[in-house]
């Protein structure tokens, strides 16, 4: 009868030794959250070494507004920052930082937008086949290698055409 009760302490023991490891090693925790390096990246305040190159990722203009004569054309970056920062000084800010330049139809002119809105608006455009060209550039417009995405579309002949008559 005493080897018995002996026993059944003991498996009770081994259980209650196994469900204390259990909890202990977190089998049933929810995982740690992501730091905020993980999600957010590096610290601006400590230089990155070794930084790998920034990249531009564009898509094709979204389909709602060229009945319109309006172009959304999203994007987004990665390994660089778009801010309104200009100048050789800010070549050296890790992580760096750069902002982009938009042309449409080869035009000799086009525009900086330093926004990071993650989406180029360009309204009032005309009926016909089109191109726009995002380039993403250092904060002394030197466009970053292999970072220069050209899109090609089309406005219906029926679009207004008129960026006032959309809104």
């Amino acid at each position: 009868m005493k080897r018995i009760a002996l026993v059944l302490v003991a498996v009770a023991m081994v259980g209650v030794v196994a469900v204390w490891a259990q909890n202990s090693t977190g089998a049933d925790a929810e995982p740690a959250p992501r730091s905020a390096k993980e999600v957010r990246g590096a610290s601006p305040y400590i230089g990155v070494n070794d930084e790998p190159p920034a990249k531009l990722i564009v898509d094709d203009p979204l389909p709602d507004g060229l009945p319109e004569g309006i172009v959304w054309i999203q994007y987004r970056t990665e390994n660089c920052r778009i801010l309104p920062v200009f100048g050789k000084e800010a070549l050296n800010l890790s992580p760096r930082v750069g902002h982009l330049h938009v042309r449409v139809d080869d035009l000799p002119w086009l525009w900086a937008d330093t926004s990071d809105s993650n989406t180029v608006d360009i309204g009032g455009m005309p009926p016909g086949e089109h191109k726009v060209t995002i380039e993403l550039v250092d904060a002394t417009h030197r466009v970053y290698p292999g970072q220069s995405k050209t899109v090609k579309f089309t406005i219906p002949q029926s679009a207004s055409g008129s960026h006032k008559d959309a809104h």
